[in-house]
């Protein structure tokens, strides 16, 4: 999550604002000394890796209760030895996270643009899960779970924390969410607190409550809190601080381009496909104890991190800030990169005219200049009392201070200063999925969706305000299959090779974009569209890859192929059901400890192989184990 190195104090909102147009000029004066220096480095190696972040649970299978374990910076600092010691041939590195029940795990080293790789993926996932459940008590588990079902809940965390009012919480003011679940690094706390302070009152989140035969008609909860009362909506869940955002969990992907151009169209032509992923890899779709109308967290992150104040909001006139600001700093892309993309930055951008002023006369092209400068209209919200004067032509802290609080759908990410690492992108929308064979097939997925667009030179380009379209639908309940998506009919160029304009032919010329569904854009339609899996495949049989490789990814395009159609459940689909068909439920949307339990207690079986789900995966293999599996009533089905 950004940067976590630090050196002094972090300032509080109040100290840091003399501080803010310091930040951003030496920001700016930061990345043209880094750009410089880099635009023109040598083709690099394709690389890759994806970051898992897991939750730790503590069950009470007396009791029937499982609770979020506050143990994630504990166990970090011990798996964290080996890198301290600077062992080699490492299989993980971990970092904490926003959560004291979290952890982040990534590979040990990247992977290459080799074919065998895609088949160590979950191989390594699941050395990073065992690595971690080796250090857990008996009564302890790791999973890689977006949202716990009754995150803000009382006593949601072990050790449990008694919330008298926004009082016993001075950084976050939470009636729901003890500060004592943030995790200590000070950037952590210095986020939360300043967000809410520069914003001038605590965030508030609303999302649609699923409404069933039993919920009550308003549904209002009872809160005594005068702020926190007058944030909260009707018939909708209330949530009022940065960790019910950050504190869920997801999965990303980040890429390292052969050079800056290379970088600025995977940035560009992957902006489109994030809606798809997020609903297809929609996982959360219970918050507060509640079932919610929505099946993925993207909405929620967006409001905890919101730190736009009423004028920027458009709520009362410009009178402090200098101009109103459509999104919440998290939230997806607002412009493309590449040369020809211009003409569908259809959106208001909004830019500080100073940084890109300072830019093109330092002369950055104008798309990359409109980027950075939109990225400047945000103000810093962390900064630490020795980090403040520093050498803009070898460090790129205040840079990164802005750019790493930008949490987009897409990330375009320059080289560190004075690392081997070159130009990425970073492909941030996916929800953490129960399984590794789940994640692992997102991200292999994913990654040769890139090989494909950059082979056969694909044009996935749409209009910004259809992206921006389809990520409302993208969050909203069962979207796979009852929502249908903008995307571009023709992919071709004409640059594309033979192969792939045969794959395209019915396309003909046209570029409009029609409304398809997800089956549609990943599976292909005869005279409709190609399919991101038949353009996988053709790309597949034209290189060399191994048996035990090529089964892999069968595997992986199956689940994927088979989620979007329907043919299997989301993660998201799975959870409700299973929720709604528990004995104990009573048709008023409200997930109890027990529903809560045992929703947990099967999530890890199915993790752990010991139990079959056919919603998630298809049919067991043999029809006895199907026939068994449904006599269960608690088995999801």
């Amino acid at each position: 999550m950004g940067l976590l190195e630090f050196d002094g104090e972090p300032l509080s909102w109040q100290q840091l604002q003399p501080y803010v147009e310091h930040v951003k000029s030496h920001g700016i004066q930061q990345f043209l000394h880094n750009y410089n220096r880099l635009m023109k480095r040598p083709g690099d190696m394709l690389k890759w890796g994806d970051e898992v972040e897991y939750m730790i649970l503590k069950f009470d299978h007396k009791n029937k209760k499982v609770q979020l374990s506050l143990r994630g910076e504990e166990l970090c600092e011990i798996l964290q030895e080996k890198e301290r010691k600077k062992m080699k041939n490492l299989t993980s590195l971990w970092r904490p996270e926003y959560a004291s029940y979290m952890v982040e795990g990534t590979p040990g080293v990247p992977y290459l643009g080799y074919m065998a790789q895609f088949n160590v993926v979950e191989g390594n996932m699941r050395m990073r899960r065992k690595e971690v459940q080796e250090l857990l008590n008996e009564d302890e588990q790791i999973m890689s779970l977006t949202v716990f079902p009754r995150l803000g809940c009382v006593n949601f965390t072990h050790p449990a924390y008694d919330i008298t009012g926004p009082e016993s919480n001075p950084v976050s003011r939470s009636l729901y969410f003890p500060d004592q679940a943030i995790t200590s690094h000070p950037r952590f706390p210095s986020l939360t607190r300043n967000i809410r302070l520069r914003r001038g009152k605590k965030v508030a989140i609303n999302i649609p409550i699923f409404k069933d035969k039993n919920t009550p008609s308003p549904f209002i909860e009872q809160i005594n809190d005068p702020e926190s009362a007058a944030g909260a909506k009707p018939d909708h869940i209330y949530m009022d601080c940065m960790g019910f955002g950050m504190g869920n969990s997801c999965l990303q992907l980040t890429f390292q381009a052969c050079n800056i151009e290379e970088a600025k169209l995977l940035y560009d032509h992957l902006a489109p496909v994030c809606p798809i992923m997020l609903a297809l890899s929609a996982a959360s779709p219970l918050y507060k104890g509640y079932i919610a109308d929505i099946d993925a967290r993207w909405q929620v992150i967006a409001g905890s991190v919101d730190d736009r104040t009423s004028e920027e909001l458009g709520l009362e006139p410009l009178k402090h800030n200098k101009q109103v600001i459509r999104k919440s700093r998290y939230d997806s892309i607002d412009s493309y990169l590449s040369s020809n993309s211009k003409i569908f930055n259809d959106i208001n951008v909004e830019v500080n005219q100073e940084a890109k002023s300072t830019l093109l006369n330092a002369g950055i092209d104008e798309l990359l200049a409109q980027h950075i400068a939109h990225l400047w209209i945000r103000d810093p919200l962390t900064l630490f009392s020795k980090k403040i004067d520093l050498d803009d032509e070898n460090e790129a802290d205040h840079f990164e201070n802005i750019q790493s609080t930008n949490w987009q759908s897409m990330r375009f990410k320059p080289p560190p200063p004075g690392s081997s690492i070159g130009w990425r992108v970073e492909f941030r929308v996916c929800e953490a999925q129960l399984t590794d064979f789940e994640n692992a097939a997102f991200v292999v997925f994913i990654v040769l969706l890139t090989r494909v667009i950059l082979t056969y030179k694909l044009d996935f380009l749409m209009p910004l305000s259809h992206v921006d379209s389809n990520m409302e639908k993208s969050q909203k309940n069962n979207a796979i299959l009852k929502e249908k998506f903008y995307f571009r009919k023709n992919v071709n160029t004409s640059r594309s090779p033979a192969c792939c304009t045969q794959l395209c032919s019915f396309n003909g010329k046209s570029n409009d974009n029609n409304q398809m569904t997800i089956d549609t854009i990943i599976n292909g339609k005869e005279d409709v569209f190609p399919g991101f899996i038949p353009l996988i495949r053709r790309y597949l049989d034209s290189v060399e890859v191994g048996v035990e490789a090529r089964c892999s990814i069968s595997e992986y395009l199956n689940l994927i192929g088979k989620r979007a159609s329907g043919e299997y459940m989301s993660a998201a689909q799975w959870i409700r059901h299973f929720v709604t068909n528990h004995p104990e439920y009573k048709q008023d949307s409200v997930v109890t400890d027990s529903i809560a339990y045992d929703l947990l207690v099967r999530c890890d079986q199915i993790e752990k192989g010991e139990v079959k789900c056919h919603q998630l995966f298809g049919m067991p293999r043999h029809k006895s184990e199907y026939i068994q599996a449904n006599k269960d009533p608690m088995n999801g089905s």
